[in-house]
């Protein structure tokens, strides 16, 4: 029996565009607008620009093949793939797989850059960029709780195979040099809890997409990978979760035991990418639902703010131990940026806005009524409860209760439904609103002929 790495690698080398199913062509094309939005917002955040320069340091003298977004700066695709996910991540408008993973800030700069320095046409861009999606998402999914609950952030852990695998499709690598950029990601792989947890700041998928070129380059020139890098004894998964035959410390659901054949199981017909929902609002991704379900509900019933006594959550209860249950983060009460506030929010003003990030102190001042409101929520963990599907009730003054429940999918949707939205963020980005238009086009027509590196030029500002 071929090993995990082997049969990924062999799916991944025979994978063509005609494979994919209309449903994952339109999210290939969805993420990558979600990045490249999230590129415009955050190119001007602190971190976005110290990446940059250190970028251009690290490199000054070398003949760089790959744009920097936004910024226009030339770099080495390494160069240009990790300043590009620092500014993806800077902006907070990630997709997010199983709460904890955020595949497009690593996999969509790693394709870009591949598609750029090898002119790659954008049908085998999005090939490339749907297989990175379910390497890495199937990879991960079942073992996120129990990988962070070790001190590994489970996002740049997958992310480099995302990213290796997008960049290797791109590259050409034929299935025993993808098998072989699968295993040098085993030992490049990294991500850890503690820098974040202690006032620092980690090293997330800047470093694993910049790594994960290094992976693709060891093996295209030939550096034996080894077997069972994944599922061995010493392999990638009893590294990182601590055991190789599946059993978890912790899970999403109350089940311990995971089946990691699932990993390889259905490749091509059973689509994990399709999972992916995109974080709109700059928080985390749990918070969004709150807004949702909340702001449903207040319409549905036409309720105001004046007319509310109590407000009351059950969620899935690894939301309310974030990032893991081993080290929670502190202070989980009513505070600015927790889900009693974005509650408060979907009851108060029915939304949120696009432009406004919390933890970066930007966007619209909060309404009194919100930062009064959310002392009045309650949260309460259960085992039952799915991610991102909150069941809320309303408890009113003259005594009535309204309830609603997500259903974990309110933030999947299709490529026109993501359009619509981040059409919203317009004012507030550093190109024209025609070009961002002429941007949204041309990812909605990544499949007609012509290179992909166009959508690169359209994050430029004119005066770049």
């Amino acid at each position: 029996m071929a090993s995990m790495s082997r049969s990924l690698a062999a799916w991944v080398a025979g994978l063509g565009y005609g494979d994919l199913p209309d449903s994952v062509i339109d999210r290939a094309k969805g993420v990558t607008l979600q990045a490249l939005t999230s590129a415009l917002v955050g190119h001007r955040f602190d971190d976005a620009r110290a990446a940059l320069a250190m970028m251009r340091e690290e490199e000054a003298g070398g003949a760089g093949a790959c744009t920097v977004l936004v910024d226009g700066t030339k770099l080495s695709r390494g160069g240009a793939a990790l300043v590009n996910a620092e500014t993806v991540f800077a902006g907070g408008k990630w997709d997010t797989f199983r709460m904890l993973t955020h595949p497009g800030c690593a996999i969509i700069p790693a394709a870009l850059a591949a598609a750029e320095s090898g002119g790659s046409t954008g049908r085998d861009y999005l090939t490339a960029v749907a297989a990175g999606y379910e390497v890495m998402e199937r990879m991960a999914a079942e073992v996120i709780p129990t990988v962070m609950a070790r001190g590994f952030h489970a996002g740049p852990v997958f992310a480099i195979f995302g990213a290796a695998i997008a960049a290797a499709k791109l590259g050409g690598l034929n299935a025993g040099q993808i098998h072989g950029a699968i295993a040098q990601c085993v030992n490049l792989a990294s991500g850890n809890l503690e820098g974040a947890r202690s006032g620092g700041r980690s090293l997330r998928e800047g470093g694993a997409v910049r790594n994960a070129f290094l992976a693709v380059a060891m093996a295209r020139h030939g550096t034996p990978g080894g077997e069972t890098v994944l599922e061995g004894e010493a392999g990638f998964y009893h590294a990182y979760a601590g055991d190789n035959r599946g059993r978890l410390t912790y899970s999403f659901t109350a089940d311990r035991q995971a089946d990691l054949a699932r990993v390889t199981e259905g490749l091509g017909r059973e689509w994990y990418f399709l999972e992916t929902l995109y974080r709109i609002y700059s928080t985390a991704g749990y918070n969004i639902a709150h807004v949702a379900v909340a702001a449903a509900l207040t319409q549905e019933h036409d309720i105001a703010y004046e007319d509310v006594a109590e407000i009351a959550c059950v969620v899935n209860w690894l939301e309310t131990e974030y990032p893991s249950p081993a080290f929670p983060a502190r202070g989980r009460g009513p505070a600015v940026d927790s889900p009693h506030y974005y509650a408060a929010w979907g009851v108060v003003r029915r939304g949120f806005p696009l432009d406004k990030f919390p933890q970066r102190g930007t966007g619209e001042d909060d309404p009194p009524e919100v930062l009064e409101l959310m002392h009045r929520v309650t949260i309460t963990p259960s085992h039952r409860q799915a991610l991102f599907a909150p069941r809320i009730t309303i408890h009113l003054k003259d005594g009535r209760a309204v309830s609603a429940e997500g259903t974990g999918a309110e933030f999947i949707w299709d490529f026109d439904e993501e359009a619509r939205r981040v059409r919203g963020l317009a004012p507030s980005l550093p190109i024209p609103a025609a070009q961002f238009d002429a941007l949204i086009t041309a990812c909605r027509d990544l499949d007609a002929p012509g290179r992909a590196d166009r959508l690169i030029a359209l994050t430029l500002p004119p005066a770049a």
